[in-house]
């Protein structure tokens, strides 16, 4: 049977306190795990106007209702409003999300500085910020965290050392085809990457060019395709934990008919054999549907 790791990044205040529960009580009540990966400092969403400059992302805020989706006041944190910090004001929720038997792991400390700097920050301004994240983890978790998955798909090269060096035994920050191990001035460097395989609700809707007009449709004729493989798909709590609950609940059916098992990154995990995993960079790529470039596993 082939598994489908069910990966929700959480971005935001209003995602952690509105989309998270929602996402969570629709798995529990359909009987899948997943694992949620949560922002864990300031909210500085509003800050991400100053894409504005880059190519597609005018399209993707036509595309996606983006004001529906995250709301006018998380818009505005980091400029009209100060960017309330998640972690103190939602660490208990978090860690309820564990407790309720769900993965938790980190997706980042402030979202979008991580997202917008990340690929050319250097080694000290990446420590740093990865070193925040874990430690807010730890202060809500009373444990350490164990998997990372880098916002908005952006790293460099001092990342999977450094996520060695605060214990990340799984990372997912990457668009791929399949787990890999990455690679680093030609050597083996950082955690196993687990990347994600299938286009994003965000990145499909509002298209024109899909052979389906429906995105549901779209990813399941993508899942049922031969020879079917283990795949990873990013949802998050912004997006298919709001507006598109339903379209979501919807396409978790459609891959129980394709008797794919539904789980978590560490369920993946549990499956591989890390001498038989291809060895990779991580190269820098554009993903249609998605403005500017991303993560990607190389050859």
């Amino acid at each position: 049977m082939r598994r489908i790791a069910l990966k929700v990044d959480v971005d935001t205040l209003r995602g952690t306190r509105e989309g998270v529960p929602r996402l969570a009580a629709l798995l529990e009540r359909i009987g899948v795990n997943a694992t949620f990966l949560f922002s864990l400092g300031p909210d500085h969403t509003g800050w991400a106007i100053r894409r504005v400059f880059r190519r597609g992302f005018i399209g993707k805020v036509r595309r996606t209702s983006v004001v529906s989706q995250y709301g006018l006041k998380t818009l505005l944190y980091g400029t009209l409003l100060p960017g309330p910090h998640i972690g103190r004001q939602c660490g208990a929720s978090m860690k309820h999300v564990a407790q309720r038997g769900f993965e938790t792991g980190i997706h980042t400390y402030d979202h979008v500085r991580w997202q917008d700097g990340v690929a050319g920050a250097d080694l000290a301004w990446t420590r740093e910020q990865l070193r925040r994240a874990v430690e807010q983890y730890h202060s809500i978790f009373g444990s350490r965290a164990l998997i990372h998955g880098a916002a908005g798909w952006q790293v460099n090269t001092w990342l999977p050392s450094l996520q060695q060096e605060f214990g990340i035994e799984i990372a997912s920050d990457v668009r791929g085809k399949g787990p890999f191990l990455p690679c680093v001035a030609g050597r083996v460097a950082g955690p196993v990457q687990l990347s994600t395989t299938l286009p994003t609700l965000d990145e499909l809707i509002g298209r024109g060019d899909l052979s389906s007009g429906d995105p549901i449709e779209h990813l399941l004729s993508l899942t049922a395709a031969e020879p079917r493989q283990d795949h990873v798909y990013t949802l998050h709590a912004e997006i298919e934990g709001a507006a598109h609950l339903a379209a979501f609940e919807q396409l978790l059916t459609g891959w129980r008919r394709q008797h794919y098992e539904l789980g978590t990154l560490t369920d993946l995990r549990a499956t591989l054999r890390l001498a038989d995993l291809p060895r990779c960079p991580i190269v820098s790529r554009t993903i249609p549907g998605r403005s500017g470039t991303v993560a990607c596993q190389g050859e």
